[in-house]
């Protein structure tokens, strides 16, 4: 039997990068899958692909009063029931001590750290009653991260601390378990478009120094989401609020030796 055989997932931010790998392969896996994000076209594209019968696409920006609710309900209204979320949508951009003003770094604790929260909030009833489960999808960056990732790496700092806090309350009185995955430096479509418009050639990630990538290559989405399934599948038993880095180096988001070329983690 396949390891997420009947289950409903929501995952968040999965029209495209890691969160649209963690879609496929939960639907490789048996899953019916809630699509979401802000981007209608490619949010289509993949539930054509994963097929209409077990995934469907909703679109609304998160940080919108009772969204939450609404993805909640839309997923219980599809498919029937909701087994699990998956908190991966996430703002990320620069912003250091000199140029973050309060504005700018509300809104990366409003999406990457309040968003989740509120989602989990209002899916709790479902996780309760099928004893589901959340995944959030942090980052090693939430460690200290580089100097121009302060307000991104401070959001996903809270993050994985929410994570472990609500691992042991949710689990211990709700039977809810909650576990994060920090990637690292990960190839999706936004990751590569973000170098190129920094000045890197067409193809710099086919030449990369040792130091940040030893194995010659950066992460694909789909090594993220296999790791992912197994969080989601009931095999991961009473494990619960643990934090695991997904990362080929040992950085584990510090800053790189400064005679190094600087390449931003995820």
């Amino acid at each position: 039997m396949s390891r997420l055989q009947n289950k409903v997932i929501v995952i968040t931010g999965s029209c495209t990068g890691i969160g649209k790998a963690i879609a496929r392969r939960c639907v490789a896996e048996g899953a019916s899958v809630v699509v979401h994000g802000l981007q209608p076209e490619l949010g289509e594209a993949l539930v054509q692909e994963l097929g209409p019968d077990i995934a469907a696409l909703y679109i609304e920006d998160l940080t919108l009063n009772g969204c939450p609710g609404r993805l909640v309900d839309f997923a219980v209204t599809r498919f029937g029931k909701l087994d699990a979320v998956v908190n991966n949508a996430a703002l990320i951009a620069t912003g250091n001590i000199h140029d973050t003003d309060a504005t700018k770094f509300l809104e990366f604790l409003t999406i990457n750290t309040l968003a989740p929260f509120l989602l989990i909030q209002a899916a709790l009833p479902q996780l309760r009653a099928n004893q589901g489960c959340v995944l959030n999808i942090g980052s090693v960056n939430a460690y200290s991260g580089e100097p121009d990732l302060l307000p991104y790496s401070v959001s996903k700092g809270a993050l994985m601390t929410m994570t472990r806090n609500l691992g042991d309350t949710l689990f211990r009185e709700e039977g809810v378990r909650v576990n994060q995955i920090n990637p690292g430096w990960v190839l999706t479509e936004a990751e590569e478009k973000r170098k190129r418009e920094e000045g890197f050639p067409e193809n710099w990630y086919a030449d990369l120094p040792n130091v940040f990538a030893p194995a010659g290559r950066i992460i694909a989405p789909s090594e993220i989401a296999a790791g992912a399934v197994y969080w989601l599948a009931d095999e991961s038993g009473p494990i619960s609020g643990q934090v695991v880095e997904l990362e080929q180096h040992p950085f584990i988001g510090r800053n790189p030796p400064k005679d190094k070329t600087t390449f931003q983690d995820r």
